[in-house]
């Protein structure tokens, strides 16, 4: 963490740890309500605010958990600690079924099924006799630590705002690790993820599963502290009131739950306690306030509560706290391929076909690429270029034909397969995360070399690879010139700097074969100069390139070799010079005049 904030926390911690002593009886139990609101707006955060995938159903996982522990304990007689194990198991269990059925939705489709089992998971707690049907289970076993009861509202306290604490810390390990940058990254999309070798729908099912399980915590101590539960604090309502609270305290920011859970529950029972003074209807139009007081915070604090404080500091003028110096990390090399020799064929693309209904967009094409070489596919707007590129790449699926990549047939893998095996590239539209530093972007593109899970990330047992990581990431920072820029945001830079970053990801991943689509694109002289300077010195550390590119002046003076595609087809294949004295090229790329 940084400096400036550890007397920030140190004082937010002792400040917590003296409130059953400084408040009332009343203050505690809302203190502990806000809590166990956080723990699920905690989850709330990761899903959506990170994850970008909108949740209207958590206080069915909290439910979930709540009765799976007030069964157990009492019906069965077990101890609720053995209820904990049970309400998350079950928990983790129920999210990993909906989230298979659900999550490979897209749209407005998965955030209407989250409403659809939300509102189904309530209604079955109230229709099953064994789980006390309306009227809930009562006598629920508070909670022991040995001889200590927790059934007092400040024993309970410290069980809760420790459990948040242990919590906010793993989540926040989590994010700044090997799986939390593939978690940072969903927004990007699945293509993105799959050209690092992730699988976006594994992440997002275990980000999913992740905020259920935080969800789940929050039941079972909810469970054990007010000793009752019904399907009433577990239907949409909840689940509404859950994501106005990660939505209020700042749906992008970990501790924005806390503040969010605090400012909702606190202006709850605030308008309960002032609507009845100035109506007898106060119960009618509770919800109305509510509504009205919640859309003016969202209107003059569309970030919420952090999003504002960030402003506000920054029209203050207060600075940031300056990111610790890089310190020169002695950690291993993360493993590296076996590298091609010079001339051996990389990759081997023969007859490829590809079909949209009747428009045949690419043509009985044949090439190769040979290790050590630059390659450029060029040709007119239209030509078929772009369509090959994603055939290559596994984007898109081939009609005909076959590619092979170091000698294996890869017209049937996924991209995420293809990427994995040393096939790196780069996008048109650069897709980088502009959240992220240029060290974590670069950083993201090492997660196929490495291997470090959700769990070991969020305990911190990841230090050892996370350092190799890093050392990477710095290496290949250091190798397209941008060492001294590691902690800057990506969205700050111009576009051409962004276009060498993405290089510098695809370099992480330790490819054989480097494929760029269109990296000349929207680039100044300056600019386009550099770039190629970077690619002829890659190529004379080994690297072997494959350039889809419709710059012919750019790629004429870089590549060894062309291959020019026009309608589908391939016109012709060799040496730049060759290829711009050909009558078809110039007929068909520089015009019958040139």
């Amino acid at each position: 963490m940084r400096r400036l904030h550890l007397p920030i926390l140190g004082a937010a911690v002792t400040l917590l740890a003296l409130a059953p002593w400084l408040a009332g009886s009343f203050v505690v139990s809302l203190l502990n309500d806000i809590g166990i609101g956080a723990l699920v707006a905690m989850g709330l955060v990761l899903l959506t605010g990170v994850g970008g995938a909108t949740s209207f159903g958590q206080a069915a996982f909290v439910g979930i958990a709540a009765y799976a522990s007030a069964w157990l304990t009492t019906t069965q007689g077990l101890s609720p600690w053995l209820g904990l194990l049970f309400a998350l198991l079950l928990t983790g269990v129920s999210a990993l079924a909906i989230g298979m059925l659900t999550l490979h939705l897209g749209g407005h489709f998965l955030p209407l099924s989250t409403i659809a089992w939300g509102l189904s998971i309530a209604i079955l707690f109230g229709n099953v006799e064994e789980l006390g049907r309306h009227t809930g289970l009562s006598n629920i076993p508070p909670l022991h630590v040995g001889a200590w009861s927790l059934a007092d509202p400040r024993a309970m306290y410290y069980l809760i705002w420790v459990l948040v604490g242990l919590a906010l810390l793993f989540c926040y390990n989590l994010l700044r690790s090997r799986p939390g940058r593939a978690i940072r990254s969903l927004r990007g999309g699945s293509v993105l993820l799959a050209s690092v070798g992730a699988d976006a729908l594994r992440v997002r099912l275990t980000l999913f599963i992740i905020a259920a399980l935080l969800a789940g915590l929050a039941g079972w101590l909810y469970a054990h502290m007010n000793r009752f539960v019904s399907p009433a604090p577990f239907d949409m309502r909840a689940s509404i009131e859950y994501l106005l609270m990660a939505v209020a305290g700042g749906v992008g920011h970990l501790i924005g739950a806390l503040a969010g859970s605090g400012v909702v529950l606190a202006l709850k029972n605030g308008i309960q306690d002032v609507l009845p003074l100035f109506t007898q209807r106060a119960g009618q139009i509770e919800s109305v306030v509510f509504a009205a007081l919640f859309i003016a915070l969202m209107h003059f604090a569309r970030g919420g509560v952090m999003g504002s404080a960030l402003r506000w500091r920054r029209r203050l003028g207060a600075p940031l706290a300056a990111m610790p110096p890089d310190v020169e990390l002695l950690a291993a090399p993360l493993p590296r391929r076996d590298m091609p020799t010079g001339g051996e064929i990389v990759l081997s693309v023969q007859g490829a076909v590809k079909r949209f209904g009747g428009l045949v967009a690419v043509s009985d094409v044949s090439f190769d690429v040979k290790a050590g070489e630059i390659v450029g596919l060029i040709g007119p707007n239209g030509a078929g270029k772009s369509t090959l590129f994603n055939l290559l790449t596994r984007t898109l699926r081939m009609t005909a034909g076959q590619v092979r990549f170091m000698g294996r047939d890869i017209s049937g893998m996924s991209q995420r397969q293809v990427a994995r095996l040393g096939l790196a590239r780069t996008f048109q539209h650069v897709k980088l995360r502009p959240h992220m530093s240029l060290l974590d972007n670069v950083a993201l593109g090492a997660y196929a070399r490495t291997h470090v899970g959700v769990l070991r990330a969020g305990l911190r047992l990841n230090r050892s690879e996370e350092r190799r990581i890093m050392q990477e990431a710095r290496r290949q920072l250091d190798r397209i010139g941008l060492s001294g820029r590691a902690h800057e945001l990506a969205g700050s830079l111009p576009l051409g700097t962004q276009r060498i970053l993405e290089i510098a990801r695809a370099l992480a991943a330790d490819p054989i074969l480097l494929v760029l689509d269109e990296p000349a694109a929207g680039l100044r002289r300056q600019e386009k100069i550099a770039l190629s300077d970077l690619l002829r010195k890659l190529r004379d550390e080994g690297v072997t390139i494959l350039i889809v590119e419709h710059d012919m002046d750019f790629v004429m003076k870089l590549v060894d070799r062309l291959v020019v595609m026009n309608f589908g087809a391939k016109l012709v294949e060799g040496a730049p010079a060759a290829v711009r004295a050909d009558a078809q090229v110039q007929a068909a790329y520089l015009g019958s005049a040139a």
